[in-house]
């Protein structure tokens, strides 16, 4: 497997579609950056947010998870509370080639706020909108900041395609818009 290029993200993002909207450079003025960077791209958080909560005593049970878990927020800045969690989305959508495996990180701005970005790998032939989970670990408040840079993709390429695609087992996140919760 190879780590790919600036050159070969712009290529796949600009005429496969391979990640819409697409951030040609890196934008770091004002804000966290985003963007097309030396060997991946660093995607942006949506206005999206569920923020877990104890209001209601939910257990969060990923067989039966409950609504009752989390409250909804369409935001510039999520606060979320200490030691606590959110779910969110990336602004764009991916589409990942057969021959292709995504792996993501979090900024370092943010994990040096105690703030941890969770993604699980971007599969061959998976597409949509990426759930990111942000983790607060700290005692003290956090701020998630929306249109601004939360996680950076890095783009795996095969020596060849793989057998099954997630798209070819119909995998239960195919095409996912928005924030998605924990399907069984």
């Amino acid at each position: 497997m190879s780590v790919m290029p600036d050159t070969w993200i712009r290529e796949m993002a600009r005429d496969k579609g391979m990640i819409e909207p697409f951030t040609e450079k890196q934008q770091r003025e004002g804000v966290i950056s985003f963007g097309l960077s030396s060997y991946g791209y660093d995607a942006r958080v949506s206005r999206e947010f569920k923020i877990f909560t104890n209001v209601d005593s939910a257990i969060v049970d990923p067989k039966e998870f409950s609504p009752k878990s989390f409250v909804d927020r369409d935001t510039d800045v999520c606060v979320i509370p200490p030691n606590s969690f959110a779910l969110a989305r990336t602004v764009e959508f991916f589409r990942i080639p057969r021959d292709v495996l995504v792996i993501c990180l979090g900024k370092s701005t943010y994990a040096r706020c105690g703030i941890i970005v969770n993604v699980t790998p971007l599969e061959p032939e998976w597409e949509g909108h990426v759930t990111l989970e942000f983790s607060n670990t700290t005692p003290l408040p956090a701020r998630i900041y929306a249109e601004e840079g939360a996680c950076q993709f890095i783009f795996l390429k095969a020596h060849t395609a793989c057998e099954v695609s997630y798209a070819d087992r119909a995998g239960k996140y195919m095409g996912q818009r928005g924030v998605t919760l924990p399907k069984l």
